[in-house]
């Protein structure tokens, strides 16, 4: 048999082995492939302006998942060769020379990975569609599913998976070239040696490990600087990689202190399995469990910045808004809308300065609100003349609001309804008195910088507001259809010559211009820059860390058949086996998951509360957000599982 044809059988051999490992590898290669189509889809940054960007985020996301993969690859081929050390042995026994033997071992692992390369670009085409019919709906673009394959996007997988496999196989050569046939055939009993052999020192470091997880979540959900988070992480991973060096000493205290446990049920023989492969296998799942981190603060940061970005989608109600200081900008902004653009409805109107910040204080204190400090003119109460509100209420098709002469209105962001309610101070102008009235909550253009209103605004008879300073001016429109970018920016243009980042900025102070359907555009274009590369990068991390896991276990099948057969003669049932078996791959699969998660828990929660109140409401409200990202991760994770669980039932248990 030449060369050739026995590295493609091993190939086969080793692709049924390790199929898991085999599978992960054709998903990412997928998702590699159908990102670098996102990259390069012309199609994808004709959408808006800021999709340009999106290539520089998936090419940051690529790198990281080459680094991750390129690891995952290094760490099997290592496994892979410790696995097979003896029969590589035996090749070099009946006559091969040391460079063969690592050019077949070379080989079939590149054999190994070609055929992923070619069962992964066309399921990454099916995700690039998938991919690309969410982008098309958020971009609210006609799709149409288009089977065909981009050469470029193929070209940078083929890139990618040469640096992740052609380093790792390279670095397995090198070694088994150097490797003699004792260091071959005894190479597969050689584990990973416990870093802190003793006891009491492990005692130790598992006491200190816990403290520096709890100081490292809290620097991190507390962190006010750079340097915060960074000491937090530090923290966080001496704690993970402490807690798992120093877990197998854990374990025989715990039943030293409650000798009656460890003989209930098979209590005994899952935990000394667990400890004997903590004791080896320590830096490995410590490993492991700090990948489960990043995929779940990735993936909640995912959550967050989309909760976010769809938060403020509707910040503007109108499809148009234009706020001003000057009352000549506004006449002017009104005749150039009239003149530019299809308007069904429009309505000029003024913002007033209130009395005084009593409110703001009392919602400071009562309901968190959330105010800019550089736009102290906005902190304080702002009135509206009630002819102005019910026409804009008329221009959004809302109910009338009830007019009540001897009362003023309040319009106010929902987070806010509850505390004004308990609001029952009176107004009083110009010796007359308005009394608390009715409170409304719809979409008003008011968590905006300059919208009506800094997330509330008090509604007055016409009557009160002659005599008060005038804060905004301001234009709000309705338009017969959509309007576009090139639509927005020609009105700036005629409004005035200076532009800043589409924020239009005239000479006397400032004027803004806010559009829906831009913002719309916009919204999409960071949530696709941001949060498709963030879940790519998750998946990844996911998959990863359970794949090890996973092969970890299964490579443990015959092992596990032996000890089950001699348990079998000792009386043992198929029932107390299926326990032992389930008992055992529980704690294993869980406990690599229990720090990520309660590190991730607070993390989210409190990244959820760093944006202003009223943003993650509904289905974007922190609860929901944390459940979606636990859910996920575990989604994934389940089926790992799940496969290891159903493969080790079959081939570890006697019949």
């Amino acid at each position: 048999m030449t060369l050739s044809k026995l590295s493609l059988r091993n190939a086969r051999r080793q692709t049924g082995d390790y199929l898991i490992y085999f599978v992960t590898i054709v998903m990412v290669c997928a998702m590699l492939y159908a990102f670098n189509c996102l990259a390069v889809s012309k199609e994808i940054h004709d959408l808006s302006g800021l999709m340009d960007t999106m290539t520089l985020t998936i090419a940051l996301a690529s790198i990281a998942v080459i680094f991750i993969i390129g690891w995952l690859t290094s760490y099997m081929t290592g496994f892979m060769l410790s696995r097979r050390s003896r029969e590589l042995g035996t090749y070099l026994l009946i006559g091969l020379e040391n460079r063969q033997v690592a050019r077949l071992f070379f080989l079939e692992n590149l054999s190994v990975g070609s055929v992923a390369l070619l069962f992964g670009i066309p399921l990454g085409n099916l995700v690039y569609q998938a991919l690309r019919a969410i982008l098309l709906t958020m971009f609210s673009a006609p799709y149409y599913f288009r089977y065909d394959f981009s050469l470029k996007a193929i070209g940078l997988t083929l890139v990618y998976f040469a640096a992740i496999y052609l380093f790792a196989l390279i670095r397995s050569r090198k070694r088994i070239r150097n490797m003699k046939i004792c260091d071959l055939i005894y190479f597969e009993r050689q584990n990973e040696t416990a870093v802190v052999k003793k006891s009491r020192t492990r005692k130790a470091l598992f006491g200190v490990s816990i403290v520096l997880g709890g100081a490292g979540t809290l620097l991190l959900v507390t962190a006010s600087n750079l340097l915060a988070g960074v000491i937090g992480a530090g923290c966080i991973i001496a704690f993970i990689y402490g807690f798992f060096i120093s877990f197998s000493s854990g374990v025989p205290a715990y039943f030293e202190r409650k000798p009656e446990r460890k003989y209930r049920g098979q209590n005994l023989m899952i935990f000394r399995t667990l400890t004997g492969k903590l004791a080896t296998m320590g830096v490995v799942m410590a490993t492991v469990s700090l990948l489960f981190t990043a995929t779940l603060l990735t993936e909640g940061s995912g959550m967050v910045f989309n909760g976010i970005f769809q938060g403020r989608l509707e910040r503007n109600a109108f499809d148009l808004l234009f706020v001003s200081d000057q009352e000549s900008h506004a006449d002017l902004c009104r005749k150039n809308m009239e003149r530019q653009l299809p308007l069904t409805a429009y309505r000029q109107y003024r913002l007033y300065r209130g009395v005084d910040d009593a409110v703001s204080a009392y919602l400071e204190k009562t309901a968190g609100y959330y105010r800019y400090s550089y736009e102290h003119d906005y902190n304080g109460m702002v009135f509206m003349a009630y002819s102005d509100y019910t026409a804009l209420r008329d221009m959004l098709g809302l109910p009338a609001a009830k007019r009540e002469p001897d009362r003023y209105i309040i319009h106010c962001m929902p987070y806010l309804e509850e505390p004004l309610r308990q609001w029952k101070e009176p107004l009083t102008l110009d010796g007359k008195t308005l009394s608390p009235g009715q409170i409304y909550t719809e979409q008003f253009a008011q968590n905006l910088w300059n919208g009506n209103g800094h997330q509330f605004l008090f509604v007055v008879p016409d009557a009160f507001c002659a005599d008060r300073p005038t804060l905004r001016f301001c234009v709000a429109a309705m338009t017969a259809h959509s309007i576009t970018p090139e639509q927005v920016e020609t009105l700036q243009r005629s409004l005035s010559e200076r532009t800043v980042d589409g924020v239009q900025s005239a000479v006397s102070g400032w004027d803004l211009l806010y559009s829906r359907d831009v913002n719309v555009a916009d919204t999409a274009a960071w949530s696709a820059m941001s949060v498709f590369p963030l879940f790519y990068l998750a998946l990844t991390l996911a998959m990863t860390a359970a794949t090890v896991l996973t092969v970890q276990q299964l490579s443990e099948a015959g092992r596990y058949r032996r000890q089950f057969e001699l348990l079998r003669k000792l009386g043992m049932d198929r029932l107390e086996m299926r326990r032992a078996l389930f008992g055992q791959l529980a704690i294993y699969y869980i406990m690599p998951a229990v720090p990520p998660a309660l590190i991730a828990i607070p993390f989210i929660l409190d990244l959820c509360g760093a944006v202003e109140p009223g943003t993650m409401v509904g289905a974007n409200r922190p609860s929901v957000i944390l459940m979606i990202s636990l859910g996920l991760f575990f989604l994934v994770y389940l089926i790992y599982t799940v496969i290891a669980y159903i493969s080790m039932k079959r081939n570890a248990l006697p019949e």
